[in-house]
C-alpha cells in the first residue's frame, strides 16, 4: 500500500488561491469554525449556539446565513450540539456521515434534510472539496476534514485519539492545519478528573497532548504556513502552555496561533 501522499497527491498545477479562516470556538466546551473561500462559506461543526456563532461571526462583518452548510465531524455534543438549530434557523444544510447522523438525530430536533458522506469519499460544497480523515477517536463515526481549495489544502485535525497511521503523511501535504493540542500530562496526571476519565483522554480513543501535537508539526509540518492548536482542555491545559510546548519543539519558524475557548479568534488567512 502506497503512502498519504501516493494515494492521495496535491493538485499538480495549484492556483494561486485563498481560505479565510475564523474559529468561533475551540474546545472541549463547544467548537465550531467558519471557513471562507473565494465564493464559497461552511461552518465546521456546530457545537455552540446558533446565536453566538451569529454574533461571533458578525464581530468579523460576516452574515451567517451566507454559509453553505455545516460539516460535522463526529456525533460528540460539544461538535453537534446545534446543527440542527443552524438548520431551522438560518436555513443551512447539514453534512455527517449516517453513522453521525443516526446518532445525533434524536436530540438535535427536527431536521428536514440532511446530505449523507462516507469518510472513505470525498465530497464537493461549492469550491471546497472536502475529504474525510477517519480518526480513532471514541466517536461513532469520527473523522477530520482536509479541505481543498484552489490548490490550497486545509487540515481540521481534532478529536484524534492518538497519532495513528497516515496522520503525519497527511500533515505533510498540507498548507495550513489545525491541530489538536488537547491537554498536558502533568495537568492531567494532578487534575481532579477521575481515574477512569485520564484513562480515557491518555487512550488511543481519547485526545492528543501539547508534546504530540508539537512533534507532528516537526516532523510532517515543513509546507506549513501557519499551524492553530484547538480544542484544548479547560481543566487539563493552558493556551500559554499549548504554544510555549509546541514552540520549544518546533522552533520560531513556523507561526503559531492557539484557539480560544472562549471567544472567536481570525481571520486566519492561508495565502
Amino acid at each position: 500500500m502506497g503512502s498519504y501522499a501516493d494515494l492521495h497527491p496535491s493538485p499538480e498545477m495549484p492556483i494561486v488561491g485563498m481560505m479565510r479562516l475564523i474559529s468561533l470556538q475551540s474546545g472541549s466546551n463547544g467548537n465550531c469554525l467558519y471557513l471562507e473561500g473565494r465564493e464559497t462559506s461552511i461552518l465546521i461543526d456546530a457545537g455552540i449556539s446558533g446565536k453566538q456563532a451569529q454574533l461571533r461571526l458578525g464581530e468579523f462583518g460576516r452574515d451567517i446565513r451566507d454559509a453553505s452548510g455545516v460539516i460535522l465531524t463526529h456525533d460528540h455534543a460539544d461538535h453537534s450540539r446545534s446543527a440542527g438549530i443552524v438548520q431551522r434557523k438560518f436555513g443551512m444544510d447539514i453534512w455527517a456521515s449516517p453513522a453521525t447522523f443516526e446518532t445525533i438525530a434524536p436530540r438535535i430536533g427536527k431536521v428536514e434534510t440532511h446530505h449523507a458522506f462516507r469518510t472513505t469519499r470525498s465530497f464537493r460544497i461549492g469550491e471546497f472539496e472536502i475529504e474525510p480523515i477517519a480518526t480513532p477517536h471514541d466517536a461513532a463515526d469520527g473523522c477530520g476534514f482536509i479541505i481543498a481549495s484552489h490548490g490550497k489544502r486545509l487540515g481540521i485535525l481534532t478529536d484524534l485519539g492518538t497519532c495513528f497511521d497516515g496522520l503525519g503523511d497527511a500533515i505533510a501535504t498540507l498548507d495550513a492545519v489545525v491541530l489538536e493540542s488537547n491537554y498536558d500530562p502533568g495537568m492531567l496526571s494532578r487534575g481532579p478528573y477521575p481515574y477512569y476519565l485520564k484513562q480515557r483522554i491518555t487512550s488511543p480513543a481519547g485526545h492528543i497532548s501539547n508534546a504530540e501535537c508539537g512533534e507532528l508539526l516537526r516532523d510532517h509540518g515543513r509546507k506549513l504556513q501557519w499551524a492553530a492548536l484547538g480544542h484544548l482542555s479547560g481543566q487539563n491545559n493552558t493556551p500559554d502552555l499549548a504554544r510555549k510546548t509546541s514552540r520549544e519543539i518546533v522552533g520560531d519558524d513556523l507561526p503559531l496561533h492557539v484557539l480560544s475557548r472562549d471567544v472567536a479568534v481570525g481571520e486566519i488567512v492561508i495565502e
